[in-house]
């Protein structure tokens, strides 16, 4: 079955981006000129997803919908200039998505957050994205999860490998695979001690998930920090559907943290034919300053 649905959620408080996010959610934070939004949306559409819910707090909504509008005005202004490569990129925004809102009211956790969409996505899989985690390659790594689901119906989480010190901080899968870019996963944890760590592979933020994990978050009681994790919610799920693990081998950044978001504007302004220049000259007198 194909994957029509995708849950986005965005309704954190982004306190590492303080004070900027007093005034604008953290996922329009441009990467160089394109919000981590934006690039979350346009994976799920090169995915083959027709339809995105996103999970917001009250002050966001006229934020992002106004972002996926249509800009008459500013339209106009370029066509005037005859900027047609930005006028595409500007019209395309407003026909990229079919869009609906949820709004959590308190920042309780994924798990939670997930399940605000709950009649929203109705009685299929469907996928979730952070937008925290943006990950850049030709082939949409969503679009591969979809294709792996379609092939079982199972949980599928993108994984990846990470140092030791980051271990703590994310959920961890468990696996008796050791190669291939698939791997069946056993169990997951958020959050465990590094003793207790069973792999160093991490999930990502890129989920299959069957309409099953409604019912698992609904059972969950608190787990990490206090919040409703989904990291629980699949680990109860996995010995009834199974769980695959996709190792992707594109470029991940973290784009929830300022240096981690610093980082992603780097490189695609080095990837960039109108900026790879200019950047490359400066980080290379910077060097040499230096010296």
């Amino acid at each position: 079955m194909n994957i029509e649905k995708a849950v986005i959620p965005v309704a954190g408080l982004g306190t590492r981006f303080l004070p900027a996010t007093l005034s604008i959610p953290k996922v329009m934070i441009p990467i160089l000129d394109q919000p981590p939004l934006h690039y979350c949306v346009v994976e799920a559409l090169k995915s083959g997803i027709t339809k995105i819910i996103f999970v917001i707090s009250e002050n966001q909504k006229d934020i992002i919908k106004t972002y996926f509008s249509c800009h008459d005005v500013i339209i106009d202004t370029l066509k005037s200039k005859g900027d047609m490569e930005l006028i595409h990129r500007v019209e395309e925004i407003s026909q990229m998505v079919e869009m609906d809102f949820v709004i959590q009211k308190a920042p309780l956790g994924l798990g939670h957050a997930v399940l605000m969409a709950k009649k929203l996505v109705g009685e299929n899989s469907f996928a979730v994205l952070l937008p925290d985690d943006l990950i850049l390659g030709n082939n949409p790594t969503l679009k591969k999860m979809c294709a792996i689901h379609a092939d079982g119906n199972e949980v599928v989480l993108a994984i990846r490998k990470v140092a030791p010190e980051s271990i703590p901080n994310l959920g961890i899968i468990s696996t008796n695979d050791q190669e291939g870019e698939i791997r069946d996963i056993t169990g997951v944890v958020e959050k465990p001690s590094l003793p207790k760590a069973p792999s160093n592979l991490a999930i990502v933020g890129r989920y299959i998930l069957p309409p099953e994990i409604f019912q698992a978050i609904e059972h969950l009681s608190q787990g990490a920090l206090g919040e409703i994790q989904l990291t629980d919610a699949i680990g109860a799920l996995v010995p009834q559907v199974g769980c695959k693990g996709y190792l992707f081998k594109d470029k991940h950044f973290d784009v929830g943290t300022p240096i981690g978001l610093l980082k992603a504007s780097i490189c695609q302004a080095l990837k960039r034919d109108d900026t790879h220049n200019d950047l490359a000259n400066w980080l290379n007198n910077l060097s040499l300053d230096k010296k």
